[in-house]
């Protein structure tokens, strides 16, 4: 989604957050080889102005590590105190919309904001993100249970919260005592504030052990797997070989245990080396006679369904074909769309290409066909 010209954000790191432990600000604090703060910058990175809160020390490191068109605000004493430092700066600029998030949530989704975005820009006073409380409540006192709550309407505020820029900042200056967060103020000011879709990722940094948690999110976010795969095999008598799932006239035919094609085996060993699962071999023993003369759709679907089942998804494929004949070109389209189909993936994600050996080796010779594969894996 395009974020309008008139549209800033605001990012409150203002604070010390000594509760999250460590030995500096957890603004500061490195996440999976990126500081919070960054991180929380580049998720906003498509707006066109990014103003950062910052406690007045920190203003010299802000300036040294913060790259980019970011504005840098000293905070207040309180955390209202240095929203609306944040929002005076952008009074006469010309926006007309802010979002305002903690700096303390690094990992939020593009489709929070977007959903943020798009509640304003169809008419909405106010909106901010939010999860529905699915847990039991409790009173407690002294350490024991006292009565329960009900959880009926209540929902769990995140951030970003967005805003008509004048009606939030006559809010704080209205309010300078602050509030809890910003939709506090937005409804003593008698906004009407509208609720989008939160997200459990979205979380916000307070514990040390919200450290541990983000870094198994980043994880598994970043789970990308490679695999390679080569396979040859030589000619004999026949009138046509199969390649990558098509089926090719020609004066010879491949040798092989199943139906020989040379391209698909490539991929499949592609897709199974990117998983730790072997190869074809592994699960298609050539000494079972079940798979004399097989057709290697049967491998390639059994390594993709194998991937999914693993939570990964088949993000592209790559295989070139290495010979001196048959064309490949005119039937590339072809191989291209089949070896979609039977991985369940669209054909922009796949690529079949032929090269020449420059009449070198047994490919140049005439004497077979060789190809190699790879295939990108991606969990999360």
């Amino acid at each position: 989604m395009k974020i309008p010209d008139t549209y800033a954000v605001v990012i409150t790191a203002a604070g010390r957050g000594t509760r999250a432990g460590g030995d500096v600000a957890k603004q500061w604090r490195d996440l999976a080889g990126e500081s919070v703060i960054l991180r929380s910058i580049a998720a906003f990175a498509e707006f066109p102005r990014i103003v950062v809160t910052l406690p007045p020390d920190d203003m010299a490191r802000g300036v040294a590590e913060l790259a980019g068109p970011v504005v840098l605000v000293a905070g207040g004493e309180t955390r209202s105190a240095s929203i609306r430092a944040a929002l005076e700066t952008l009074d006469g600029s010309g926006v007309t919309h802010v979002l305002i998030h903690d700096g303390a949530r690094p990992l939020v989704p593009p489709h929070v904001i977007e959903g943020v975005v798009a509640a304003l820009e169809a008419g909405a006073e106010a909106a901010a993100p939010a999860l529905p409380v699915t847990d039991a409540l409790w009173r407690a006192e002294g350490g024991h249970v006292t009565g329960t709550a009900s959880r009926e309407g209540l929902l769990r505020a995140q951030t970003p919260q967005g805003f008509r820029l004048a009606s939030i900042l006559a809010a704080h200056r209205a309010f300078p005592e602050g509030g809890a967060d910003d939709v506090e103020l937005a409804l003593r000011a008698g906004l009407a504030v509208t609720a989008t879709a939160g997200d459990e990722d979205n979380l916000k940094l307070t514990w040390p052990q919200d450290f541990r948690r983000a870094e198994r999110i980043l994880g598994a976010a970043m789970d990308i797997r490679l695999g390679n795969g080569f396979d040859v095999h030589a000619f004999t008598e026949g009138d046509h070989v199969w390649l990558c799932g098509v089926r090719i006239p020609h004066d010879k035919a491949l040798l092989g245990h199943s139906d020989a094609d040379v391209g698909m085996h490539a991929l499949t060993d592609a897709i199974y080396g990117a998983l730790a699962q072997g190869d074809i071999g592994r699960h298609f023993p050539p000494s079972d006679p079940q798979w004399k003369g097989a057709e290697s759709h049967i491998f390639l679907r059994h390594a993709g369904e194998l991937a999914r089942e693993m939570g990964y998804t088949i993000s592209n494929a790559d295989v070139t074909l290495i010979c001196e004949q048959p064309k490949v070109g005119p039937h590339a389209g072809a191989m291209q769309l089949r070896l979609s189909e039977i991985l369940g993936i669209t054909p922009d994600r796949v690529s079949v290409k032929a090269t020449t050996s420059e009449r070198l080796g047994f490919t140049g010779r005439g004497e077979g066909i060789a190809s190699i594969a790879t295939a990108t894996l991606v969990k999360g």
